[in-house]
C-alpha cells in the first residue's frame, strides 16, 4: 500500500426526518385545490366503506361543529402541529400576477366564477407523455416531473430534491441518472425548452431543434460558451472569444432573438384560449364598517363521517373476540384497519381546513388595506417568511397552501401568489415595496422618448427623485424581471 494512503473508519450521529403515513397524507391534502380536494374524497368514500357522508354526532346526540374552516377540539392530530418538509420553491419563484372577474354582487350567493385562461400546458404534456412507452414508475416519476415545472415550463428544483419528494409522498425511491433520463425524455416534447433547469438549457435544446447548419453553430457557441456575454449583451467580447465576425454574430443574434425563454407560457398561447373555471378555495367579504369575513368554498365539499353500520360491526366482533376463529380474527382486523384509515382521513381533511384558514387570515391581517380598498398600491412587502412567522407554520406548509389556490374578494378573484412580492430595503431601514417599484419603473419606461430612451443610471435616478432611492444594479435587475431591454435596444 502506497505510503501515506490508508482507510479510516468513522461513526457519524445524523438527524433524519421520518413522516407517518398521517403525515404524509395531511401534505398531500393541503395541496390540493378545492376541486382536486371533492374528487379525492368521493374517491375516498368509494375506496372505505367505512367512511360515508354525513355530519358527525357524538355520543350525546348533539351535533359536532361544522367542519368547514372550524377546529375539532376531538380531533386526534393536533390543527397546529406542522410539518417542516422544506420549501418547494423560494420566494424569488412566485410570479406576480393576479386573475379577476367583476362579476359578483356583495349580496350574491358566491358562486363557481367563470374564468377564460390559457389551456395548461401541464395537460398537454400529459396528453404527449401518454404517448411515451413507459413503465408505470416511469410514467409516475415523469408526471410528477410535469407537476414541478413552473408556469414558464423549466424545472428550477433540483434533481435532488425531486428525488426527496418523490420518496416521501410517492413513496418511489429512483435515482439520479433515472430522472435525468426521464427528464431528457419530457424535454423532446413540444415546444422545444419544456422542462429546461436554467435559460442556458432552454435555448440550447431550442438551437438543437434546427436543422445543422453553420449558423446553426454559432448560435450554440454563443449561447453554450457565451451565455453570460450574451445576457449581458457584450457583443464584442463574444466576437473576441468566438473568433466571428460582426455579421455572423448580427446574423447569429436575430435568430437568437426569436428563441422562446418561456416555454410553457408559449404552449398555452399556441393552443388558444380555452373557456375554464376558477373555483375560489376562501372567500373573503369585506364591509361598509370595515368587517373582513373569511371562509372556505366547501359548498361542494361533502361532510364525512364514520359508517354506523361499520363501526357497530367493529364493535360485535371486538366484544366477540375471544374462541374466534381465523375467519372471524381477519375480519376484526379488516374492519379496524378500514375505521382506523376512514377516521385518519377525516383528521387530515380536519387539518387541511384549518390550515387553510389560519394561512389566509394571517394574509388578510398583513394585507388587510388592499382587503379594505382593493387597491393594488396598497400591498405590502410579504413573502412565505413572513406569512409562515405569524401564523406559526413551516415555510413549506404556507408554499404548499398558496401554490394552486385562489381567493374571491370583493374586487375580483386572485390567486394567493399574488398577495406575495419582495421588500427592498433602503440605506435608512425603510422598506418599499418591489411591486410598486416595478410598477413605477415600468411607467417611467413606457413614457420615455424612444429616440432617447432612458440608461439604467438615469432610471435609478428617476426612481431616486420619486422617492425610491435603489442602486442602478437593482433597477437592472427588476427592468430583466418586467422583461424591458436595454436602452439601446429599446430605440
Amino acid at each position: 500500500m502506497a505510503q501515506g494512503s490508508r482507510q479510516v473508519q468513522t461513526q457519524a450521529q445524523q438527524q433524519v426526518q421520518t413522516l407517518s403515513p398521517q403525515q404524509i397524507l395531511v401534505v398531500k391534502l393541503l395541496e390540493l385545490p378545492t376541486v382536486e380536494l371533492e374528487e379525492r374524497i368521493h374517491s375516498e368514500i368509494l375506496d372505505n366503506p367505512a367512511l360515508e357522508e354525513g355530519r358527525e354526532t357524538p355520543e350525546n346526540g348533539e351535533e359536532s361543529t361544522d367542519f368547514e374552516g372550524n377546529e375539532d377540539n376531538n380531533d386526534n392530530s393536533e390543527p397546529n402541529d406542522d410539518i417542516s418538509l422544506g420549501d418547494y420553491r423560494t420566494e424569488d419563484d412566485i410570479p406576480d400576477y393576479k386573475l379577476q372577474e367583476h362579476n359578483r354582487s356583495r349580496e350574491g350567493v358566491a358562486e363557481e366564477i367563470p374564468f377564460s385562461d390559457a389551456v395548461s400546458f401541464y395537460e398537454i404534456l400529459k396528453e404527449q407523455l401518454a404517448m411515451q412507452d413507459l413503465t408505470d414508475e416511469q410514467r409516475e416519476i415523469a408526471e410528477y416531473l410535469i407537476g414541478s415545472l413552473d408556469d414558464d415550463g423549466l424545472l428550477r428544483k433540483s434533481i435532488e430534491s425531486v428525488m426527496d419528494e418523490l420518496a416521501i409522498y410517492r413513496g418511489i425511491y429512483t435515482t439520479e441518472n433515472e430522472l435525468n433520463k426521464i427528464l431528457e425524455i419530457i424535454q423532446d416534447f413540444d415546444p422545444a425548452g419544456i422542462g429546461a433547469r436554467n435559460l442556458q438549457e432552454c435555448l440550447l435544446i431550442q438551437i438543437n431543434r434546427k436543422a445543422d447548419s453553420p449558423l446553426k453553430q454559432i448560435e450554440l457557441d454563443i449561447i453554450g460558451k457565451c451565455c453570460d456575454e450574451f445576457t449581458r449583451k457584450n457583443k464584442d467580447k463574444i466576437i473576441q472569444k468566438l473568433g466571428i465576425t460582426e455579421e455572423q454574430y448580427n446574423e447569429a443574434l436575430a435568430e437568437l432573438t426569436k428563441l422562446n425563454p418561456r416555454p410553457g407560457s408559449s404552449l398555452g398561447e399556441a393552443m388558444g384560449r380555452n373557456f375554464q373555471q376558477i373555483i375560489p378555495d376562501f372567500i373573503v367579504e369585506t364591509f361598509d364598517d370595515g368587517t373582513i369575513t373569511l371562509n372556505l368554498n366547501n359548498r361542494n365539499v361533502p361532510e364525512l363521517r364514520l359508517s354506523r353500520e361499520f363501526t357497530e360491526l367493529l364493535d360485535e366482533h371486538t366484544r366477540n373476540k375471544e374462541n374466534q376463529s381465523k375467519e372471524s380474527k381477519d375480519a376484526l382486523m379488516f374492519l379496524k384497519q378500514k375505521v382506523d384509515a376512514a377516521q385518519g382521513f377525516i383528521n387530515a381533511v380536519k387539518q387541511r381546513q384549518h390550515t387553510l384558514l389560519t394561512t389566509m387570515q394571517t394574509i388578510i391581517d398583513i394585507q388587510r388595506p388592499f382587503f379594505l380598498e382593493g387597491d393594488e398600491s396598497l400591498l405590502k412587502p410579504m413573502i412565505l417568511k413572513d406569512v409562515a412567522e405569524r401564523a406559526k407554520l413551516d415555510i413549506s406548509t404556507i408554499s404548499r397552501v398558496s401554490n394552486s389556490k385562489y381567493v374571491q374578494t370583493n374586487y375580483g378573484i386572485y390567486s394567493l401568489k399574488f398577495f406575495f412580492s419582495d421588500g427592498y430595503t433602503t440605506e435608512d431601514g425603510e422598506e418599499l415595496s418591489v411591486r410598486e417599484i416595478k410598477r413605477i419603473l415600468k411607467e417611467c419606461v413606457d413614457n420615455e422618448d424612444k429616440e432617447k430612451p432612458y440608461t439604467d443610471d438615469e432610471l435609478a435616478e428617476i426612481l431616486k427623485v420619486k422617492g425610491y432611492p435603489i442602486a442602478r444594479r437593482t433597477v437592472a435587475k427588476y427592468r430583466q424581471q418586467l422583461n424591458i431591454p436595454v436602452a439601446r435596444l429599446r430605440r
